[in-house]
């Protein structure tokens, strides 16, 4: 165990408090077969030794700080005194004894809450800012200035600090001060007009992909800073904002307007510039299937046992197939819908084209695949015996990148983080409790 003093070294994980807290999580089936003290963090886990200041709520800010905690960053989450982030109270389902809901758990297992009130405890943030490496917040600009708490203010306080700021819009321009919300940010970004069936009413994704994708665009501008950190020993502030990532997934849809005037629309599953690449309905559900090349299609109509149709002028190449899309998907819409998805994806077994069944929830996690690569996991939970949570998507040779410890209940963390990382005695907890800046 270290000594007092390297635990308070700024930058360094606290084993001490590591161990002590997180001695009772553990992640049941971890693939990795990780040993019984799978719960600490160690020198395989890439972001051992960086500390995390997270002011952010909802999706995209918490999105961000647990892809960094899974990779071995101490994320201290700071909350709202009695109330904590919003996202525990967006429910139903949620838990039976804890009462925070389903979907806060999403975002937020690997990390430790504490209560601060922001407008009161501002001498307390600036003294953890100090022995921390990131900060990470998506408040709406300008707000935390008012509390001693903006970049040019924590600069002073820790010039190697990292800032991320996750914002609607930006810092600048027209919409800088509207608050974001991923839906919004969706609409205004084109998305939304993007998304949906040829004829009916724009739609929104089934998840907040805005929100994690501002997240994970966070996590990658956060680690290139750190790492450009160790080159010239200065922190900086990095921003990014919704609209902005909205905007780059419009990808493909983005550059045909931007360099040939292609004004995009709803397709349904459908895609603009590959036919067939779409769902199908079968006879008791649907299938996506897709073929990106002329070789494929060929493959698909040898199975189908329709050769010729990869034989006529009409559906030759891509080209052709998207010239007469209306014509070809009439026809395999009309073979497909006379076999099951398992009847066809037998069939399909071994293509060269990708083929997958429309799976619904249950479906999903039922499937084979997703239990033998052992991606969701069951975590201990101070109050709810166990929770599942999709752990992480990415693995390393040599690295550890884990679900470790469940989504912590509000302010479970507060007294110990306090007591550890700035020697705050009983006393003293006492009357900054007493004083309503901590809970």
């Amino acid at each position: 165990m270290l000594s007092q003093n390297l635990r308070l070294v700024r930058g360094l994980v606290n084993y001490g408090v590591c161990r002590q807290s997180l001695r009772n999580f553990a992640a049941v089936g971890d693939k990795n077969n990780a040993p019984d003290n799978a719960s600490d963090v160690d020198e395989r886990h890439p972001l051992h030794g960086i500390r995390i200041l997270d002011l952010s709520r909802i999706i995209a800010g918490p999105y961000c700080t647990m892809v960094l905690a899974d990779l071995g960053a101490e994320v201290i989450k700071v909350e709202r005194p009695n109330f904590g982030d919003e996202a525990r109270k967006w429910g139903p389902p949620f838990l039976e004894n804890s009462n925070d809901a389903a979907y806060f758990l999403a975002p937020n297992r690997n990390k430790r809450s504490i209560c601060i009130d922001i407008k009161r405890g501002t001498q307390l943030l600036h003294r953890l800012v100090e022995i921390s490496d990131v900060l990470v917040e998506n408040y709406v600009p300008g707000t935390l200035e008012r509390y001693g708490l903006g970049y040019e203010q924590l600069r002073k306080v820790n010039p190697k600090l990292i800032y991320c700021s996750m914002t609607g819009y930006g810092s600048v321009g027209p919409y800088a001060k509207r608050p974001g919300y991923d839906v919004i940010a969706s609409s205004v970004g084109g998305l939304m007009h993007i998304t949906g069936e040829r004829d009916g009413p724009p739609s929104k994704v089934g998840v907040a992909v805005t929100d994690m994708s501002t997240g994970l665009y966070a996590h990658g501008a956060i680690l290139a800073a750190l790492y450009q950190r160790t080159r010239t020993q200065r922190g900086q502030k990095i921003e990014v904002d919704l609209l902005s990532t909205c905007c780059s997934l419009l990808l493909n849809v983005g550059s045909n307007y931007l360099n040939s005037g292609v004004k995009a629309g709803r397709m349904g599953t459908a895609h603009s510039s590959i036919v067939p690449y779409q769902s199908f309905k079968t006879k008791d559900g649907y299938l996506t299937l897709g073929t990106g090349s002329d070789v494929q299609f060929e493959d698909l109509c040898r199975r189908l046992k329709v050769e010729h149709l990869a034989q006529n002028p009409k559906f030759k190449t891509n080209k052709d197939r998207v010239s007469n899309r209306v014509e070809l998907l009439r026809i395999l819409e009309q073979m497909l819908s006379e076999g099951t998805s398992r009847n066809w994806m037998k069939l399909f077994e071994g293509a060269s084209f990708p083929v997958g069944p429309v799976n619904s929830i249950p479906e999903v996690f039922e499937d084979e695949h997703i239990k033998a690569i052992g991606l969701v996991k069951s975590l201990r939970h101070p109050k709810d015996g166990t929770v599942k949570v999709v752990g992480p998507p990415v693995t390393f040779s040599e690295a550890r990148n884990d679900a470790r410890t469940a989504p912590p209940i509000l302010g479970q963390h507060t007294d110990e983080v306090l007591g550890e990382l700035l020697g705050c005695g009983p006393d003293e907890l006492a009357k900054l409790k007493k004083d309503n800046i901590i809970q």
